[in-house]
């Protein structure tokens, strides 16, 4: 596995890292096989996929707790990124937006102590809160750098001038949101931004939440209580449409000698090496079929049918008012 620096003060990771959200929550399956997703992330690690996203939200709670399982004895191995802000200690853990210094603080000491470890390396506020002043958030997160509870801090779904805003109080490490071939929003503004701040980006739903793999063709596949059945990219009438982008990476792919999943990667790798993309699985055979990317180089020729993709029919999600701020 390729090694990158997570932009120009983050840690030195491989540069594609795991996500560990499906393993525990919101997707089919989620919570059934714990095991199972230990054994992925010993295996990840094995392979040189260092870079470990969880959140306080999954589950919630139970995810960092599985991942705190999976690193007893070598926590050293890895660079965990978890996030905070999508529930309101301060509330008595309700859920909701909330970016106070308060929260902050309740907000660390629970993903510390849930993870079993004394720092976290990558320490993203999950959503913007619009009642708490970006500054204030960043402020106490600037004191838990002091400290050593964090070694750095990221921002999730944030909009390019929140971004300046806070990287003006203290330096940002790495931005998280969606980017895929079916996702290429952030080429507009914000990859130009974080290149100009030398903040780090890391693309989640890099396979398009499991449709660019090429093995969802129905919303019929997805069980119940999977949120990609209300997802607007995959209703029906949208998903048929999609589809479309789906024959054409299966077509770059069959030209490549590899796997759809492969090739979404590797396109995504090769839009610039400052990249560190976290697909999820909960299964070693993906994950490893994921990290074969890694070795996939793309022709000019291929990237720019690729490139010529339309974008997909539906939002990103189907209330998009949390996004952004």
């Amino acid at each position: 596995m390729k090694t990158i620096r997570l932009g120009s003060r983050g840690p030195q990771i491989g540069r594609l890292g795991l996500g560990l959200m499906g393993i525990s929550a919101f997707y089919a399956g989620a919570r059934e096989d714990d095991e199972g997703g230990i054994r992925t992330i010993h295996r990840a690690l094995e392979l040189g996929v260092n870079f470990l996203d969880t959140a306080e939200i999954y589950g919630p709670y139970v995810n960092e707790e599985l991942l705190g399982r999976a690193l007893a004895g070598r926590r050293d191995d890895a660079v965990i990124a978890t996030k905070f802000g999508t529930i309101r200690h301060t509330a008595g853990d309700a859920p909701g937006l909330d970016g106070s210094p308060e929260n902050v603080r309740l907000s660390v000491e629970g993903s510390l102590r849930r993870l079993n470890t004394d720092r976290i390396d990558l320490y993203y506020q999950h959503r913007m809160d619009p009642d708490t002043p970006i500054e204030e958030t960043v402020g106490a997160l600037a004191e838990l750098v002091k400290e050593g509870k964090i070694l750095g801090y990221g921002l999730s779904e944030a909009a390019v001038s929140t971004i300046r805003r806070a990287h003006a109080v203290h330096p940002v490490t790495a931005v998280q949101t969606e980017y895929s071939l079916w996702t290429r929003d952030p080429e507009a503004e914000l990859l130009p931004a974080l290149r100009e701040l030398g903040i780090g980006f890391v693309p989640y739903s890099p396979l398009g939440r499991g449709f660019l793999t090429g093995a969802i063709r129905s919303t019929d596949q997805l069980a119940e209580g999977d949120f990609r059945r209300s997802n607007p990219r995959f209703v029906d009438g949208a998903l048929q449409q999609n589809l479309r982008i789906v024959e054409a990476v299966e077509a770059v792919a069959a030209d490549a000698g590899a796997t759809p999943a492969q090739v979404a990667l590797a396109w995504l790798l090769a839009q610039g090496d400052d990249i560190a993309p976290i697909p999820g699985t909960r299964r070693v055979e993906r994950l490893e079929e994921n990290v074969a990317a890694d070795a996939v180089v793309l022709t000019a020729e291929q990237r720019a049918r690729l490139d010529a993709l339309a974008a997909p029919v539906g939002d990103r999600y189907a209330d998009m008012t949390p996004l952004g701020r």
